[in-house]
């Protein structure tokens, strides 16, 4: 079955080839069109080249196009992929990071949760309803597919915007679990049945167990993850072994030890949400710590820098290729639509509507979802643990006064949303603070008055 399908920020490289062959190693999809699109006319026509020339290498049965005029790209599509990010991120993260902890504000990282979560989402958010709103006008029936953070945000605002948009939130992170529960149970993960929520980036596993007998596997976890954890490599020393790698001290290594950086410690947060609730976080600190006030205290700190610098040498030592293998989840999602396959997807983001009880239906959580004809309906998480969804209620106010500010372009509400932030004990700094990002940042966040 063909389909028409959209890149937004296709001129990304990592994004544009990742999901290119994604997609061309699907046999459902075969004979489909993809439309790439991002605003910088180089980099997309570097990436529609190399799509064209690996389709005629390998004899692919895909059609390919690029187009800087989004309206063009748009016309007809039946699926539309996001991923964009706006100005030079790390100069911003940076700045989203560091300098509310000049002013007093104790975040442990600044992308999704905390203030720089916040000035990141007014960043990024109005550029993103641009594009909602291209869609509904041009492809209302398209379902859209965001890979951008902060993704519970930018979820959260999209829907209130626009409440009839099938605007789906996805993530990587529960690929995790993945990973690791096949080693603490020692079961190949074919034999291992979970489910996972919350919010993004601030979620847990809720069950686990045996597929072929149903036994609870949980009580496993809890007795081994601890350890586990604590015996993975450190980060920082990955990177000193790999820069060793590259300089020619140990030949052939660098492979495995890319790999083995996917397991870094940094999970001080992390550990105390096992310990102290007793589930098991699905990722760590830099993203779990942003959402706690008490963070600071018990993170791993040393683990979150190497963390930060790691991605930062990640993306500038990369050589993105194009690869038939599949890597994101989103290419089974339309396969799972268009042929009605009626799967259980890990982990999809959507609004509450009850999904959660302990949370109001405008949110947008991260839940396993089911994928048919009729698209993607989220799992309810019956009796989901009360001490956690405390936490998760605690962001209820921040994302409803989030989406409020970017909506109303108000820096009263942008106020607001900072001050019912756990993360925020300030208020005089808090205002100083305020009034030098929006200067530092005034390119992007001059529309707000």
């Amino acid at each position: 079955m063909t389909a028409k399908i959209v890149l937004i920020g296709a001129g990304s490289a990592q994004f544009g080839y990742d999901t290119l062959g994604d997609i061309f190693q699907s046999e459902k999809l075969k004979d489909s069109t993809i439309v790439l699109h991002d605003i910088n006319p180089d980099t997309l026509a570097i990436v529609e080249n190399n799509g064209r020339d690996f389709l005629t290498q390998h004899n692919l049965p895909f059609k390919i196009s690029a187009t800087t005029d989004r309206k063009v790209a748009l016309q007809g599509a039946d699926f539309c992929i996001i991923s964009i990010e706006v100005g030079d991120r790390f100069k911003l993260w940076d700045q989203d990071w560091r300098i509310p902890q000049q002013y007093g504000i104790k975040q442990v990282f600044g992308e999704n949760g905390g203030p720089g979560g916040l000035f990141h989402s007014l960043r990024i958010i109005p550029p993103i309803l641009e594009i909602c709103e291209d869609i509904m006008s041009i492809c209302p029936n398209a379902y859209v597919f965001n890979y951008s953070n902060p993704m519970s945000r930018i979820c959260t605002t999209v829907h209130r915007k626009f409440p009839d948009l099938k605007f789906i939130g996805m993530c990587h992170e529960i690929s995790s679990l993945t990973q690791h529960l096949p080693i603490i149970l020692d079961k190949p993960i074919e034999n291992i049945s979970f489910r996972a929520g919350g919010l993004n980036h601030f979620s847990i596993l809720l069950e686990v167990c045996d597929k072929s007998t149903g036994e609870d596997m949980y009580p496993v976890v809890r007795e081994k993850a601890s350890g586990y954890f604590e015996s993975l490599p450190d980060l920082g020393e990955v990177m000193r072994q790999l820069e060793n790698a590259e300089a020619g001290s140990t030949p052939g290594s660098e492979p495995a030890l890319r790999t083995g950086a996917q397991k870094w410690a940094e999970r001080g947060v992390f550990k105390v949400l096992l310990e102290k609730f007793g589930y098991l976080p699905i990722t760590t600190d830099s993203h779990l710590g942003e959402y706690l006030q008490w963070a600071q205290d018990a993170g791993d700190h040393r683990g979150i820098l190497d963390f930060q610098n790691f991605y930062k040498k990640w993306i500038a030592d990369m050589t993105p290729q194009i690869e038939l293998k599949l890597s994101e989840r989103v290419v089974p999602i339309m396969e799972g639509i268009l042929y009605d396959l009626g799967y259980e997807e890990a982990a999809v983001n959507l609004p509450n509507n009850g999904l959660i009880s302990q949370l109001p239906d405008f949110i947008v959580v991260e839940v396993p979802g089911i994928i048919d004809k009729n698209g993607v309906t989220g799992i309810e998480l019956k009796n989901y643990p009360k001490a956690f969804g405390g936490l998760l209620q605690n962001q209820v106010a921040v994302h409803d006064m989030c989406a409020e500010a970017v909506l109303t372009g108000s820096k009263e509400a942008v106020m607001q949303a900072l001050l019912v932030d756990p993360v925020v004990d300030k208020v005089d700094s808090v205002e100083k603070m305020l009034t030098m990002m929006l200067e530092e940042q005034k390119e992007y966040l001059g529309y707000i008055k």
